[in-house]
């Protein structure tokens, strides 16, 4: 959470008149015992147990996310600028033993693909540094006049039994909202619809809700920039939220099915009237537990570069959160930073190309290549250069113990959350960060 400022307490009228008192010279001197006893009582109470219970009752009550137990790669100094190809591949599989043992006390939600079965099996051995596990399983599509929820064949019970018996992490299905919009939005045939299949999945399959995705399609078919369309689109998220918080969860009756929205990232320094913005942030903050925010992708193979820059994080958080006023600290823990666990390998010569790249590709591209790791400290990121066998250079970009401690720190500062695209991807000590 974010951290408060510290109140003052003011001296109570009495002891005001006690340090202002007028005693003289000759009457301090008459009775100089009692006085010493008395003002050594009185430095003591002062300055030393009122200060250090103060101390106390403020690390106890307004204490930063960040847990005393350090990750055991900091005890092994790995969480440094200068790094070494050799470093990484000696050290990138070997963790702490104790895998529960959580460093941020912020919601951490990790997403996995049904294309990478590793990050299932990450999501079951590190399952207890997650608060949220979102595997990439539904889409929910228009056909001929009415809708379908497509993935079911995708979800995997006995894998969600497993998660359950290690840990307490929700489990909460993406679902793409691909329907076409227009229709969906304008008809509330097809909004209640769409409410009652994604509500009715939740309890069948014993979801703890859904992550919905919606936004970037919704901009992509020119919804967004309609301000009628807008306010049903931003309707429809009230709508589905409420849904779901009127459901009990199946494993805990005392906790109500969870609605997390995905959110990008602006387009430009000032908003544009499709972009998700503050007043959309404040609009939905009570139908909504979540917000995943894709602060990822920031540059391509036509602008090759660092893949999510820290200054332009801040930036995005500043615009959502900065004009919030008051509301700010209330907002900020339903806002997940987006970190990427996977890279990219980008052409620098012979034309623009390259692609995204995943732990094992990486770990490949150092055995092969035995590169200098460069720190670039604009973007807080680590990358390298190599000539391939065509005599082409690339530039690879990809997430490092230094960069991904100072994502989770700044997600702390901010009184944020963060999630994970997603966990498959990364490297195994990455999980010791979490």
């Amino acid at each position: 959470m974010a951290r408060r400022r510290e109140r003052r307490v003011e001296p109570s009228q009495d002891r005001r008149k006690g340090r202002v008192g007028t005693e003289t010279r000759e009457e301090k001197f008459s009775d100089s015992d009692a006085s010493d006893r008395k003002l050594i009582s009185i430095f003591v109470v002062f300055f030393i147990v009122i200060p250090a219970v103060s101390v106390l009752v403020y690390s106890i009550k307004y204490g930063s996310g960040t847990k005393r137990l350090e990750p055991v790669v900091t005890e092994r100094g790995l969480i440094k600028t200068d790094i070494s190809y050799q470093e990484i591949l000696s050290e990138n599989s070997k963790i702490a033993e104790n895998v529960s043992q959580r460093h941020y006390d912020y919601p951490v939600l990790a997403y996995i693909t049904p294309w990478n079965s590793r990050g299932y099996e990450m999501a079951k051995r590190f399952n207890s540094r997650f608060t949220h596990l979102s595997p990439v399983w539904y889409d929910l599509k228009s056909q001929g006049s009415s809708l379908i929820l497509e993935g079911r064949h995708n979800a995997d019970k006995g894998w969600m039994s497993e998660l359950r018996m290690r840990g307490d992490a929700l489990v909460l299905p993406r679902v793409v909202l691909e329907a076409f919009p227009s229709e969906l939005l304008k008809k509330k045939k097809q909004r209640d619809k769409a409410i009652d299949l994604i509500v009715k999945e939740c309890k069948e399959m014993e979801y703890d809700g859904i992550v919905l995705e919606s936004w970037s399609r919704w901009a992509a078919y020119g919804i967004l920039h309609d301000p009628d369309l807008r306010n049903m689109a931003l309707k429809f998220i009230k709508q589905l939220g409420h849904a779901l918080h009127s459901v009990r969860s199946t494993r805990n009756l005392e906790k109500q099915l969870q609605l997390v929205y995905v959110i990008g990232p602006p387009h430009s320094e000032k908003l544009l009237q499709h972009d998700f913005g503050p007043e959309d942030l404040q609009s939905l903050s009570d139908a909504v537990d979540g917000f995943s925010l894709m602060t990822y992708d920031f540059s391509g193979p036509n602008n090759p570069g660092p893949n999510a820059p820290l200054k332009w994080i801040r930036f995005n958080l500043q615009l959502l959160l900065g004009s919030t006023g008051n509301n700010a600290q209330r907002l900020a823990p339903k806002v997940f930073i987006g970190i990427n666990f996977y890279g990219n390998d980008f052409v620098l010569s012979g034309g623009s190309g390259g692609g995204a790249i995943i732990g094992r590709d990486y770990l490949s591209l150092l055995e092969k290549h035995r590169p200098l790791l460069q720190w670039e400290k604009n973007s807080g990121e680590h990358f390298f250069v190599y000539s391939d066998h065509n005599n082409v250079r690339h530039a690879v970009f990809y997430p490092s113990l230094m960069s991904i401690y100072m994502r989770l720190e700044e997600a702390r500062s901010w009184g944020t959350g963060v999630s994970i695209w997603e966990i498959g991807q990364g490297l195994d000590y990455f999980f010791d960060l979490l």
